[in-house]
């Protein structure tokens, strides 16, 4: 038997003319226009090649091969970037799912059983005494077939594609902050360790002031007020060395947590003191941000989602054409089944155009043209947003490399100052109190020179992270001639 459900030539028309006439409703993207300036307040204005991306191997200028050691461990084991990945391979799947749309689906099916009618059927006359079981066998082809008109399926896909490129970004995200996070905690443990060695030191040092001030007071040179002097100060110093050995163990903890294993010591490279830090760096221009940083890109990625969306919700107020089609052979002696006679297909096309359905498809234009708008104020204020990181990193770079050089001269005027007041203490023309004060200055001049080098330190750090990577020593060589 045969069903002849649309009359072929004119079926081919109207596919072929659907073909030749598809369409996209989506608004045509353009990356929109953003103001931004000549250069930025504090740097050189020194280009960037392409080359220097997120991952780039920027933290061996440090030149502290266990550094790098943690940050290929990070790399390679940390979980916020293994789950990246996944959404990236996630992302990727989506895309190809939507996508698959656009080609026709065909399906194969089998069927056989057993058909058994009785005079009880309504199939029969009462007078009529019938019982008997028929067996029946099919086998066919089902094609469906929608095709993309108005573009619903291509924006759709488009969307797909461009969230799937925004995942990529995201992972580049993921990989410059989880460097920047272990070089922070790492330069920040280092300078929690410089921190104990100068308590530890000064615990020997008022460790044997202790010892003076006993043998001065059994001596009848000193009042007991210079011993317990004396041993306040040297406790209050240990107070603060168990508070740093604290924060060791839990920088540490921090550390192997960003590895992607379990709380444990970390191994130690150069001091902080030793890091080399370039004289100045090759900030570049600032529109080069949009092409460096992956939160941009990754914002910019979400626009062109969600210009897609538009067409895809504007594709829904015009009709829908599909094709539907089956070939198959069936018979109730499966010997025969494949007889000529036995065979069947069809072949239909349909037009489904909405007619009325409260403005509904109507409200989701305008629902994806607001998020569309929202998003594009997003991706503006991350622009904004990283004007000022990196603005931001530069002053502190800058600033906190003149504080450093500060310190150095308050430590060396602090370390004289306590050699004086020794000297009149133990020459007999000054109280206690004067070394006391001299000592206590010392310490504190101490721990601040330790926190601004580290300051200074990480400063280059979170300068990398907001330029979007790296740039290699011979521009930043480049950049200090500039300067």
């Amino acid at each position: 038997m045969r069903a002849r459900c649309f009359h072929l030539p004119v079926l081919g028309a109207v596919c072929g003319v659907a073909l030749l006439a598809g369409c996209s409703f989506a608004p045509k993207y353009s990356r929109p226009t953003v103001l931004t300036a000549e250069g930025f307040r504090d740097s050189v204005a020194l280009a960037l090649p392409d080359s220097t991306i997120a991952n780039a191997p920027w933290w061996e200028l440090f030149e502290d091969e266990q550094l790098a050691e943690l940050i290929r461990i990070a790399l390679a084991e940390n979980k916020d970037l293994v789950i990246a990945v996944e959404r990236i391979e996630e992302a990727r799947a989506r895309y190809g799912f939507t996508r698959a749309d656009l080609y026709p689906m065909l399906h194969a099916g089998i069927a056989g059983g057993g058909l058994r009618t009785s005079a009880g059927s309504l199939m029969h006359l009462p007078d009529e005494e019938v019982d008997e079981t028929q067996e029946i066998y099919a086998v066919s082809l089902d094609l469906s077939w929608e095709i993309d008109i108005f573009g619903r399926i291509r924006n759709a896909s488009a969307a797909e594609k461009a969230a799937m490129l925004g995942t990529i970004e995201t992972r580049r995200a993921v990989v410059l902050t989880l460097i920047a996070d272990v070089a922070r905690a790492y330069f920040e443990l280092r300078d929690a360790d410089r921190q104990l060695e100068i308590a530890r030191s000064t615990l020997d040092s008022r460790r044997e002031y202790i010892d003076l001030a006993r043998v001065r007071l059994e001596g009848g040179v000193a009042p007991e007020t210079d011993l317990r002097q004396a041993e306040a100060e040297y406790h209050r110093i240990a107070v603060q060395a168990f508070e740093l050995e604290k924060r060791i163990v839990q920088k540490e903890n921090e550390i192997a947590v960003l590895l992607g294993r379990l709380p444990a010591s970390v191994a130690r490279g150069r001091p902080v003191a030793a890091q080399s830090t370039p004289p100045a760096v090759p900030a570049g221009i600032p529109a080069a941000l949009l092409e460096r940083r992956p939160d941009i890109r990754a914002a910019e990625q979400d626009l062109i989602a969600a210009n897609a969306q538009i067409g895809v919700a504007k594709a829904m107020l015009f009709p829908r054409l599909a094709l539907t089609g089956s070939f198959g052979y069936a018979n109730n002696e499966i010997g025969d089944l494949f007889v000529g006679a036995n065979q069947s297909w069809n072949l239909i096309g349909s037009l489904v155009q909405p007619i009325f359905n409260a403005n509904k498809n109507r409200r989701r234009v305008d629902i994806s043209e607001s998020q569309q708008r929202q998003l594009l104020y997003s991706y503006e204020r991350t622009i904004l947003r990283a004007m000022q990181e990196v603005e931001d990193a530069l002053v502190a770079y800058h600033k906190s490399g003149q504080q450093r050089a500060a310190q150095r001269a308050r430590v060396e005027a602090e370390q004289k100052v306590l050699e004086l007041s020794e000297a009149r203490y133990v020459g007999g023309v000054a109280p206690y109190l004067e070394v006391l004060d001299a000592q206590r200055s010392l310490f504190a001049a101490e721990i601040d020179e330790a926190s601004t080098i580290r300051t200074h330190v990480v400063a280059l750090v979170q300068l990398y992270k907001a330029l979007g990577g790296g740039w290699t020593q011979a521009e930043a060589d480049s950049a200090a001639a500039a300067r």
